[in-house]
């Protein structure tokens, strides 16, 4: 594994060591370690993601960002309720409880590089909400998934609520919000909730050759998909001079020369030597 050139134990102060951040070339693995809880998602671990993934989108040499549970699974079994409690017994409590968890979320659905979720296992509430949030999903065959405030008595936040709609659409977006029930990998393979499913023992190594296809692609056209996308989702379908712009940076840049001189060459496209 490569060392970061540059301190992260600033920015995952918060998480108090429940994340692990790992390097391999421009593929970052961000692993949720509370094993003794099964992964479930602290309020500091909400409040880490929105500090951490800033930082990475600004490394320029990282290209992709895993985004797992402990080896093995499970992903996450969800929230930590054992703290709403303390951290969520008042609106006011609840109100900056909710912030940090839809800043972190933010963060993981704004992050301009391309992020895999790696599940194994279980990936409940919000485990499932972590998982929506990246952009690709590969699963185990074991994994099962769900969208749990109906359990609880609360209701999920009108941004989760609109990320999950955007992944599954409308129809199944009621099914997990109105029910609470979880689905098995083959039922979230067919409504779109994953990309992906392996068998327990191939899993991790589909996912990481996964990350290394992203990786090989260029990135500003990534970059670029992600802003568009991210229109689309918001209903915005003119193009302006934001799209034309997006448009621009990949004509006037080196990723694409290289990636034409490549094509007529009859070679691969090496876009990291040209950034």
């Amino acid at each position: 594994m490569d060392a970061f050139p540059y301190e992260l134990e600033d920015v995952l102060e918060d998480a108090a060591g429940q994340l692990r951040v790992t390097r391999d070339a421009g593929v970052v693995t961000l692993e949720m370690h509370r094993p003794e809880r099964r992964n479930a998602i602290s309020y500091a671990m909400w409040a880490a993601f929105g500090r951490l993934l800033p930082v990475l989108a600004a490394d320029d040499a990282v290209e992709v960002v895993v985004l797992r549970g402990t080896p093995g699974g499970p992903f996450s079994a969800g929230a930590d309720i054992s703290e709403f409690q303390t951290l969520r017994s008042t609106p006011d409590s609840a109100a900056r409880y909710g912030a940090a968890v839809e800043a972190g979320e933010r963060a993981l659905i704004a992050f301009p590089k391309p992020t895999v979720a790696l599940v194994q296992g279980w990936a409940v509430g919000g485990g499932t909400q972590v998982a929506v949030a990246c952009d690709l999903r590969v699963c185990d065959s074991t994994s099962r998934f769900g969208v749990t405030p109906a359990k609880l008595g609360i209701v999920y936040a009108l941004p989760s609520t609109a990320r999950l709609v955007d992944v599954v659409g409308q129809s199944w977006a009621s099914f997990f919000l109105l029910t609470g029930e979880l689905v098995d990998a083959g039922t979230a393979l067919r409504v779109g909730l994953v990309h992906e499913v392996h068998e327990p023992d191939t899993v991790e190594a589909r996912a990481y050759a996964l990350a290394a296809v992203l990786a090989s692609r260029a990135r500003v056209s990534q970059v670029g998909a992600k802003r568009l996308l991210a229109r689309l989702a918001a209903g915005q379908r003119d193009v302006d001079d934001e799209v034309r712009a997006v448009y621009d940076a990949s004509l006037s840049g080196p990723e694409y020369a290289e990636g034409v001189a490549a094509f007529l060459a009859k070679r691969a496209p090496d876009f990291r030597g040209v950034r």
